[in-house]
């Protein structure tokens, strides 16, 4: 049989599948992509790999004794049954109405932080969610762990759709080329991030984009721990800063500019709120309460926080007050304790040079974060599967699923509200992976063990299926037919089956149907639809709104005939709140005061000392010199081999280890005085845990920081080590940015490096469970 080339999508671009007699045996760009993602590399060998999840299964200790929690859930010689079809689907019917009818809706959790596929209709959140709104709703998750400080900080200083622009309608690359002057990014401008969009992208513009603007005659300066956060060929200036220290300098920056008298005061006193109250601060007259004396938050005290020069960051000031300067504040930033602190700051900073609604100027928060960002935006809307209401009000920010379900009834603040966790007792989980996203996955191994039954959906054996009791095997994105864009996507693509399933492996959609046929519900969740015809009807409703403004697509069959169309209404965005400036009362925003809030009342009043009612420097626990037993700075950023913790099995992803473990990169000064070189496989250890890492040598990262991807398979198969694989949220604190928008912080923890002299254990994440068969 002769080998045949399918069209696919994933998160991180478009590309195609080689296909003979029934397997992926290769993959190729896309060809009208200028710039393909190499990950697209790890999906041969993870179609077939011998982590899939082959039939369902029930972990046994469930099966012999029932729903409750068990402190062994996890354990990495767990036991699991294989069973039919027909009995997992009994088996979780039986279980969920046990849980609504005894402690109700409330006491299910969808968790379903889901990236499993970039398909609209097969997209693992979305059917979770439309099934568990049809039997009655659920408890959920509200924010992100990519950017939760953004969502809930921003609003509350831009208004609500202040806040979705500055996330969503970001200005286009090709405005900061024609436009800007001088890019400052605190985090820098990531490539691998950009290969990544939520529903994936037709071409990987934002390198190229990014190239070209240099070449145009836009400066950037990175400002990061990293030499490599910024392409070489943007030729950005390098300054090398501590981490967790980006909102001292950026409230140095701030300070000479008041101090010299280039802060644009006219703009401040028209357009915001509470310049005084932070020029004040920042010139040490006030503190961060407001009452008299301080600190001046000068280049002087800075450069004893942040290691960055006086004169550097003097001369930086002056610069973006010479010039249209954009300022970027990267996701990954925020992403630590008191990350609301730096976003702030550095719309401050924006505000101060008075360029907010220029072309070019102003702030952002996502360059270098994810490749839609400053893609254009498709305001017409894109295809989506509708997934109807939820008629249970509980939720939880989504980082603090451990908290949840180790504290259920316990007091936390979030955004002005005192709240109580919920009783959970059915965590239902599909298209996601804690175990990559959370921190301290021992505490989150001990959360998970206080649930009375876990449900999983998943194509591969992942540390969350394997602390599951019941696991359902889902079809890969290769095994459906579907569609797929993402916000300010050049096109909308087909996504056509390309392989058969794996083992008895079956669509997520079929499985909620018979689930919910078995709850009485089938009717209401299908609509008396299949999927393929849900797939021509989401498509049909997108091309009628296309219609109402009077553009048009191709129908379905052309469509699918031609495998994409190109989206009509995309639109390459300009200066964000460009309008702003035209409003002639100076009061466009829909804030409490019409305005930027510098200082925001409405968050003063909140009385959280973690967060105060403007931009303060409040040091985080990875600042300041450590001691003995915790001298270095992780910094656990995103992977450049893989999406996330998906397909770390596959060949590219592999390619970066170092002896079958994630790459730890270290300062040549730092390696020598931890006593270990570069190709060793070292311990690396925190308050919460340790892991094995293999060690890369680099100057390419400031001394005293070392470097530790997230997304390596969580294995705690070893003794000794929490993870034998080098999973770095073993590390990290579980603990929110602050008690107001509870967000992720596992970009920072403070560690120690040391020679790992045992004998070296096995890698075992990527072993199927005892008591499961290869397909």
């Amino acid at each position: 049989m002769s080998a045949t080339r399918y069209p696919t999508s994933a998160h991180w671009g478009s590309y195609q599948v080689v296909v003979d007699d029934g397997r992926v045996v290769g993959v190729r760009p896309d060809p009208d992509d200028p710039a393909p993602s190499p990950v697209m590399g790890n999906t041969p060998q993870a179609q077939h790999h011998a982590s899939r999840v082959a039939r369902p299964a029930v972990r046994r200790r469930w099966l012999d004794h029932g729903p409750g929690p068990d402190p062994r859930r996890g354990d990495p010689e767990d036991e699991y049954v294989e069973v039919e079809w027909d009995t997992a689907l009994d088996l979780l019917a039986r279980e969920l109405d046990r849980v609504r009818g005894e402690h109700g809706n409330a006491a299910i959790y969808g968790g379903s932080y889901g990236w499993g596929s970039a398909g609209r209709v097969h997209h693992a959140q979305s059917q979770l969610h439309r099934f568990l709104n049809t039997i009655g709703g659920y408890t959920r998750s509200r924010t992100t762990y990519s950017h939760g400080a953004v969502e809930v900080l921003m609003p509350r200083l831009l208004g609500t759709p202040g806040a979705n622009r500055l996330l969503h309608r970001a200005p286009a690359w090709s405005q900061i080329r024609e436009h800007t002057e001088l890019l400052v990014t605190f985090g820098g401008l990531r490539v691998s991030n950009t290969w990544t969009s939520s529903g994936g992208r037709a071409a990987q513009t934002a390198l190229p984009a990014m190239r070209d603007a240099a070449d145009a005659g836009v400066e950037f300066v990175s400002v990061s721990p990293l030499a490599d956060d910024t392409d070489k060929g943007v030729r950005a200036e390098w300054v090398p800063i501590a981490p967790g220290t980006d909102t001292a300098v950026l409230l140095a920056l701030i300070h000479v500019l008041f101090a010299e008298g280039l802060a644009d005061t006219a703009f401040l006193d028209r357009y915001t709120v509470g310049a005084d109250r932070l020029r004040a601060y920042v010139m040490g007259e006030r503190d961060e309460r407001g009452r008299p004396g301080g600190v001046a938050r000068s280049p002087e005290w800075a450069e004893g926080v942040s290691g960055v020069p006086a004169d550097r960051l003097r001369a930086l000031a002056r610069r973006m007050a010479e010039r249209r300067t954009l300022v970027n504040v990267g996701w990954s930033v925020q992403r630590a304790r008191y990350g609301e602190q730096p976003l702030w700051a550095g719309l401050a900073l924006a505000c101060c040079l008075g360029q907010v609604g220029l072309p070019g100027g102003g702030f952002a928060s996502g360059y270098g974060s994810m490749g839609n960002y400053g893609g254009g935006s498709t305001p017409l809307g894109l295809p989506r599967m509708p997934q109807g209401d939820n008629l249970v009000d509980a939720f939880i920010p989504v980082a603090r699923v451990a908290d949840m379900l180790l504290n259920p009834g316990g007091r936390y603040r979030f955004d002005g509200a005192d709240l109580r966790y919920p009783d959970v007792r059915l965590v239902y989980w599909a298209g996601g992976n804690p175990f990559h996203h959370h921190q301290d996955l021992a505490r989150l191994s001990r959360a998970f063990g206080r649930a009375e039954t876990v449900v999983v959906h998943e194509t591969h054996w992942t540390a969350t299926a394997r602390h599951a009791d019941i696991v359902i095997p889902s079809t890969t994105v290769l095994e459906r037919d579907d569609l797929t864009a993402s916000q300010g996507d050049l096109t909308v693509r087909a996504m056509p089956r390309a392989v058969p399933p794996h083992g008895q492996a079956r669509d997520e959609y079929d499985t909620y149907a018979d689930l919910a046929e078995r709850l009485g519900v089938r009717e209401e969740f299908t609509e008396g639809r299949t999927s393929g015809e849900w797939l021509r009807l989401i498509y049909g409703r997108w091309r009628s709104l296309v219609a109402r403004r009077g553009l048009e697509v191709p129908d379905f069959d052309a469509f699918w005939a031609r495998g994409r169309v190109e989206i009509p209404g995309r639109v390459e965005d300009e200066a964000l709140f460009g309008e702003f400036r035209e409003d002639p009362d100076g009061r466009p925003l829909r804030t409490p005061s019409g305005r930027i809030e510098l200082f925001s009342e409405t968050i003063a009043s909140f009385g959280y000392e973690d967060c105060p009612g403007h931009p303060v420097w409040l040091p985080g626990p990875a600042v300041g010199a450590g001691d003995g037993a915790w001298p270095l700075v992780l910094l656990a950023n995103q992977p450049s081999g893989r999406l996330h913790s998906q397909q770390d099995m596959g060949a590219y992803s592999r390619s970066q280890k170092v002896r079958e473990r994630a790459p730890l990169r270290m300062h040549p000064d730092d390696a020598r005085a931890a006593g270990v070189a570069d190709g060793d496989v070292v311990r690396v250890s925190s308050p919460r845990g340790s892991c094995l890492a293999g060690l890369v040598v680099s100057d390419a990262l400031r001394p005293g920081v070392v470097q530790l991807s997230t997304g390596a398979w969580f294995d705690r198969s070893a003794a000794g080590v929490t993870c034998a694989h080098g999973n770095p949220n073993v590390l990290t604190e579980d603990v929110g940015t602050s008690s107001l928008s509870q967000a992720c912080t596992g970009q920072l923890t403070r560690v120690r490096v040391e020679p790992f002299t045992d004998p070296l254990p096995p890698v075992r994440a990527f072993e199927p469970p005892r008591g499961v068969a290869s397909a």
